[in-house]
């Protein structure tokens, strides 16, 4: 279906791809994989034609339908949430938005004697639309942004009114509503909630069209693809299983070259000590000369290049009191709109309680409150004796100084550390040698959400509260922090939609609005996410794995 034969493409000195190859066939569904800077998001583009390769050939049949979804949304305003999303399904979209026009025209008096022309255009639309399955298209787009998250009220509303992330949800409705032959999805899950992930998890398995997508979720990648490509040193290699698959084989692959590249080393150094100890014996000079040009010739074997890990010993905190916080009576409102009422609850020392809870049912809320930054409207949040909170919110992102480099922000915050340990603290998150002297205003913000916790856990306070934590966090940042965390000997409070966070460290759950979602007595599970979805039979409130 889709090809790249032999493809080269540099930006100046910087060189993603050489002499690569790869190929997607029909209703292959493939993960895209590869370190930052790779050339991921560059192979996308190439393939939908906004850039070109400076070597070899990119191949896309003429009538093959591509619908690409990435992480920068264009702008969204004027039409309904609903109109939006139709607007990406293809000819479905024109002919929906022009029968909608044609209706405005119908009953618009200034265009009186122009009707018969707008009746019998109205007439033309509609058989085209009815023809192509149309009036199912509502019901079907309905369908997508129910299992994306929107509700009917906001279906129905202004598109505009929406923040960022909700349009990123729009965004991806209009390219599953397009039904094209190859779907491109740029770190799809990164602004979905558990339920939506799990949602999306079924329907890409469901579509017949192929997929090529980059994620940064284990779970969702194991779950969606039956084949990894690896873009690495500027060629592609494929991998024909899921995630966990292509973990294993590479390290086997990886092993296997470096016992070849032992082999090869003790080769040649016994011929290079032969060269050297007769190339001044005259009768041996023919079998030195041969033995040079043989050593010429052979193709050195590489060594695999390997992702540059810092060890950080992470210190434990200080020992809280037995009751860390309590929770009695506690109501929150929104205008009509009643998030908890009543809540009643105790965070015990050394409980790792996960957060779930649909849309809207306040799980945020209750972070917000147990860590003081939102008072509760009735009831009391009381924090127990000897506690130090830190508190993780996408919001910390905006307290790091934008004009500061990494290295003087950490300085800042921790005045009677070494510049030893500090820099093994940022090499531990990733940032080794010229990152730290990054301004903070240049970071990413997966790059960001890595500092601040850094910061968080050099010293760490005894009771953790987190707000979804893993946002943009790349899979090998993940499982550093997961492996942090695992060893950590204080008291979370967490959301999150990684499943892998939740099922590594979570050993209480507490779901909001119950069994239905729409409950508001909570339900507190006394064991771990695991046993939340053996007990229950799904994943996600209201989503039935």
């Amino acid at each position: 279906m889709i090809s790249l034969a032999r493809v080269g493409k540099q930006y100046g000195r910087q060189v993603l791809f050489v002499d690569a190859s790869f190929q997607l066939n029909p209703g292959e569904k493939v993960g895209l994989v590869g370190p930052n800077g790779a050339g991921k998001t560059t192979l996308f583009r190439m393939i939908v034609g906004e850039e070109s390769a400076d070597e070899g050939d990119v191949s896309v049949p003429k009538k093959t339908t591509i619908g690409y979804f990435r992480q920068d949304v264009e702008e969204m305003s004027g039409r309904s949430v609903l109109d939006e999303a139709i607007a990406g399904s293809g000819r479905l979209g024109v002919l929906h938005h022009q029968l909608e026009a044609l209706q405005h025209d119908m009953t618009d008096p200034a265009r009186a004697n122009d009707m018969d022309r707008i009746l019998a255009r109205f007439g033309e639309v509609q058989e085209e639309y009815e023809h192509l399955g149309g009036y199912g298209l509502e019901a079907q787009a309905r369908e997508v942004l129910h299992g994306l998250g929107f509700d009917d009220s906001r279906i129905d509303g202004d598109v505009g009114l929406l923040s960022g992330g909700w349009k990123m949800r729009v965004a991806m409705a209009r390219v599953l509503l397009g039904s094209p032959d190859v779907l491109l999805m740029d770190e799809p899950t990164n602004h979905l909630d558990i339920e939506s992930i799990v949602w999306l998890e079924a329907y890409l398995k469901s579509r017949p069209g192929a997929l090529l997508m980059t994620s940064h979720d284990r779970e969702f990648m194991n779950r969606v693809v039956t084949k990894i490509a690896e873009i690495d040193d500027g060629e592609i290699t494929a991998y024909s299983g899921n995630y966990d698959f292509y973990e294993r084989e590479r390290a086997i692959r990886e092993a296997n070259r470096e016992a070849a590249y032992a082999r090869q080393q003790a080769m040649l150094a016994k011929e290079q000590r032969f060269i050297e100890r007769f190339s001044a014996h005259a009768a041996k000079a023919a079998q030195v000369q041969s033995r040079v040009k043989a050593l010429e010739k052979i193709e050195k074997i590489e060594l695999p290049k390997r992702r540059k890990v810092v060890h950080f010993d992470f210190r434990q905190p200080p020992r809280s009191g037995d009751q860390v916080a309590v929770l009695t009576g506690v109501s929150k409102s929104y205008g009509h709109r009643v998030v908890h009422d009543g809540l009643t609850m105790t965070i015990r020392r050394g409980e790792r309680w996960c957060v779930m809870g649909r849309n809207g049912a306040g799980k945020t809320t209750l972070l917000r409150m147990v860590a003081g930054v939102l008072k509760p409207d009735a009831g009391e949040v009381a924090l127990g004796a000897s506690l130090r909170m830190g508190y993780f919110a996408q919001q910390a992102l905006d307290l790091l100084d934008p004009e500061s480099t990494i290295e003087e922000q950490l300085q800042r915050d921790f005045p009677d550390e070494s510049i030893g340990v500090l820099r093994n603290l940022a090499g531990a998150f990733q940032f080794s040698g010229d990152d730290i002297d990054k301004k903070i205003r240049a970071l990413s913000g997966g790059e960001k959400t890595r500092l601040v916790i850094a910061r968080m856990l050099l010293n760490p306070p005894n009771f953790l509260v987190l707000d979804e934590p893993t946002n943009h966090l790349d899979l090998f940042t993940k499982e550093m922090l997961i492996e942090a965390l695992a060893d950590y000997d204080g008291t979370m409070l967490f959301v999150s939609h990684d499943r892998a966070f939740l099922r590594a460290l979570s050993n209480r759950v507490i779901e909001l609005g119950g069994e239905s979602g729409t409950e508001k007595e909570p339900h507190l599970y006394p064991g771990t996410y695991v046993e939340y979805v053996a007990r229950t039979g799904r994943e996600a409130p209201g989503v039935h794995s």
